[in-house]
């Protein structure tokens, strides 16, 4: 069975195998972040990792791409509340935006406290890689590549609560829309 899962999580501190794949949750969480989702166990009603197996071939498939870099065009869309997070240093903005596929570099703004946005303005391949992901088409890797990829502000209050009832819920029925098959995280 594709993508099966082996193992707990929880009794591991969430280290999962996946099909002779280990996967570490915290590998690359700084270390002062650790404290706040190591050990913490699933949230309510979750009694496994969430994982579903990816059922189309990646050659006929459409991917967007999510980053968590906070982008946003900066004529047509508001930035994220940095002003909020500012006061509450805890909360992170859950609102997402929609950047289209082919946005020129110039176009995209970054509204982020906890990440140096210099080399993301240069260069927003670095956190969305829609170019490559266009080449990946090109070349017949993937199937097609989605017309509008999701952004958001990767750092988020531990609860998710804003998260799990509407943040989520939105960029699945807009993915859904576009008919995507296949979601890529960036993270910044």
């Amino acid at each position: 069975m594709r993508g099966r899962r082996v193992g707990d999580a929880g009794a591991r501190g969430h280290v999962v195998r996946l099909r002779g794949v280990i996967v570490d949750s915290y590998r690359f969480l700084p270390r002062s972040f650790r404290p706040f989702y190591e050990g913490r166990g699933p949230f309510p009603g979750e009694a496994d990792p969430v994982w579903a197996p990816f059922e189309k071939r990646l050659a006929s498939a459409k991917i967007a791409l999510l980053t968590s870099a906070g982008f946003h065009l900066k004529s047509s869309q508001a930035a994220f509340d940095l002003e909020r997070e500012r006061a509450r240093p805890e909360w992170g903005d859950p609102s997402w935006r929609a950047i289209p596929s082919g946005t020129k570099p110039g176009k995209i703004g970054v509204a982020h406290l906890h990440i140096n946005d210099e080399d993301l303005l240069a260069d927003p391949e670095i956190a969305l890689p829609a170019r490559l992901l266009q080449q990946l088409v090109e070349e017949g890797v993937a199937g097609a590549a989605a017309e509008k990829h999701v952004a958001v502000m990767g750092y988020q209050d531990r609860s998710l609560k804003d998260w799990r009832e509407t943040t989520a819920p939105q960029i699945a029925a807009f993915l859904r829309q576009q008919g995507v098959d296949g979601l890529v995280l960036a993270p910044a």
